[in-house]
């Protein structure tokens, strides 16, 4: 792979034309609900990539974290309940009403393939997980960050995906990576289609997006609300708390199952990720019956927290607010109504 493919597609003028068309496109970007900062200003750069290099304890599991096999048997067998599988971050692999969706599928080693230092992944072997995975009916991506949006993953998921639902801009990366534009629909915020007997629609986030230097919130971010004739799932996407998290709910709730982001949280950066508090009160906000933290368990992306505190104060909030969760193993299929509460991540401290 070429370090200048790892960027995907420019922003055309044309582009920029057609994103322009966006009510949430303003002064040549894409822009958040609310005011947001993404991180620290120029001088605070080097303390952080100092802390981010330094502060490692607690930060990897003392050894790598196993990943259940998949078995095509038991994921693809008929059933009226969804099932799931949760590979660590935020990859998910979903059967619902007779398809196979795949969500932000990065299932690569390393989230800093453009960087003089990788960030690894805790589990060993991921992108071998793919040759497994059945066909994929459809692919969803939040936005386009190197820890979801994954260049070795996508080249292999492209001979066995028939079709991408995006966030608004993402179309030109899978473009510029071999992908046929006719089966990318990309989606602006609350834009809905139907695939195949299911409902999608995307959500807005408090977050922002962009794969180098000249492309910052040139691309759109968010999550997504999969509905069924049986059931309503929430992938709430990255990004900080805020007023749309009430919105969400108010218009597409309540929901079944909510996938929460929790986890790479930080003080230097605290509106464009979910502490875990914050998690909790997100999937309340939104009326989710029963929720799971999602974005830990993959890579050490923040200098604040260990790599199992996110999983460790979601349990602890959730039981304050009374919200029932859910915390399988990775790559363990589960139906939303498992009790899965065990905290099998401890063994690995």
């Amino acid at each position: 792979m070429s370090y200048r493919k790892q960027f995907g597609g420019k922003v055309t003028k044309a582009l920029a034309e057609r994103y322009s068309q966006s009510k949430n496109w303003r002064n040549g970007s894409f822009q958040n609900l609310e005011p947001t900062t993404v991180g620290g200003t120029l001088i605070d750069i080097p303390r952080m990539i100092y802390k981010q290099l330094s502060q490692r304890e607690g930060r990897i599991p003392k050894r790598p974290l196993p990943i259940m096999p998949f078995d095509a048997q038991t994921f693809l067998a008929p059933s009226e309940a969804a099932k799931c599988i949760w590979y660590g971050h935020s990859a998910l692999l979903l059967r619902i009403a007779g398809k196979t969706i795949l969500i932000d599928p990065m299932l690569g080693p390393n989230t800093s393939p453009i960087a003089p230092v990788a960030t690894k992944r805790f589990s060993e072997n991921t992108l071998d997980l793919i040759d497994a995975f059945p066909e994929i009916d459809l692919l969803l991506m939040t936005h386009d960050h190197y820890d979801h949006l994954d260049l070795a993953s996508m080249e292999k998921l492209r001979h066995k995906t028939k079709e991408y639902y995006v966030a608004l801009g993402v179309k030109r990366h899978l473009e510029a990576w071999g992908i046929a534009d006719e089966k990318v629909t990309e989606f602006d915020w609350w834009d809905a289609h139907p695939f195949e007997g299911i409902h999608i629609t995307f959500t807005p986030t408090r977050h922002f997006s962009g794969r180098g230097l000249s492309d910052r919130l040139k691309t759109l971010w968010g999550g997504w609300v999969i509905q069924s004739n049986n059931e309503n799932i929430w992938f709430s996407g990255d990004g900080g708390y805020g007023h749309h998290f009430k919105e969400v709910g108010q218009r597409l709730g309540p929901f079944d199952f909510a996938f929460m982001e929790c986890g790479q949280y930080n003080v230097d950066w605290p509106l464009i990720h979910l502490f875990p508090a914050e998690a909790v009160q997100a999937a309340v906000d939104a009326s989710a019956k029963k929720a799971m933290p999602v974005h830990w368990g993959g890579f050490p992306l923040s200098y604040q927290h260990t790599w199992q505190e996110p999983a460790d104060d979601f349990v602890t909030y959730a039981t304050q607010q009374q919200l029932p969760y859910c915390l399988p193993k990775l790559g363990e299929c589960f139906t939303f109504n498992d009790q899965l509460t065990d905290t099998w991540w401890t063994d690995y401290k």
